[in-house]
């Protein structure tokens, strides 16, 4: 199990193995629930899920339906214009701001 803070906030992240995960349940749904900590559990040594309070689960799901808003608003905004001619337009202004830096 290997913790860490984050350093911008006081957030507490636990790494830990699905094996120890299953065994320490109990303890680590307290640590999320009345700590507020997020745990990330790992399969082979990489992460495969994120256990997060359901406060910040529901943020989570409200920021994802405003992105989703807003990339259906471009897309609708941007149909007209073909994809080859709007990628062409990004990589020269691309182009443009990295010759001016």
């Amino acid at each position: 199990m290997v913790m860490w803070v984050e350093k911008e906030g006081v957030v507490m992240v636990t790494e830990i193995s699905a094996v120890n995960f299953r065994q320490h349940l109990e303890e680590m749904l307290n640590q999320v629930q009345y700590r507020h900590d997020n745990v990330v559990i790992n399969k082979d040594g990489k992460p495969v899920a994120v256990l997060v309070d359901a406060r910040l689960f529901e943020r989570m799901r409200r920021m994802q339906s405003r992105f989703n808003t807003i990339c259906q608003r471009i897309e609708e905004g941007f149909s007209e214009i073909p994809e080859s001619g709007g990628l062409a337009e990004i990589d020269a202004t691309v182009a443009s701001e990295r010759s001016s830096t």
